[in-house]
């Protein structure tokens, strides 16, 4: 179960990558436009606020990494720091709220599987 925890780190930090490249507009994609909106667009946060933001979507990324490398080599405290980096990007996920839907959704479902795992000693 680790594994697949350490895997699901790594991937779950990859994808929080466009939220960076799109909110400095270093990259753009289809599906995620540049906008300076958060929270379903009700709160404009202007393009200095979606930069600070962006850089929220890349130290979350970049902790999601640096958790899977923990979580594969059982890092002491590994658990622990990934329920903070899973808060982190569930907040991250609520603020880019409709595209980032999916996030809240996978956050929440890592988030519950990791306590059931630990709890009945799977990992």
């Amino acid at each position: 179960m680790r594994i697949v925890f350490a895997i699901w780190f790594f991937g779950h930090g990859v994808a929080h990558l466009p939220g960076f490249l799109v909110s400095w507009r270093l990259r753009s994609f289809q599906e995620l436009p540049y906008r300076t909106a958060i929270l379903g667009n009700t709160a404009d946060v202007g393009s200095l606020g979606i930069r600070i933001i962006g850089v929220g979507w890349l130290l979350v990324s970049i902790a999601f990494v640096g958790l899977a490398g923990a979580t594969l080599f059982q890092v002491t405290g590994w658990k622990d720091a990934a329920y903070v980096v899973l808060g982190l990007s569930l907040i991250l996920s609520i603020l880019g709220w409709p595209a980032a839907r999916i996030g809240v959704a996978a956050n929440i479902g890592a988030t519950m599987l990791l306590f059931a795992s630990t709890r009945w000693g799977w990992l």
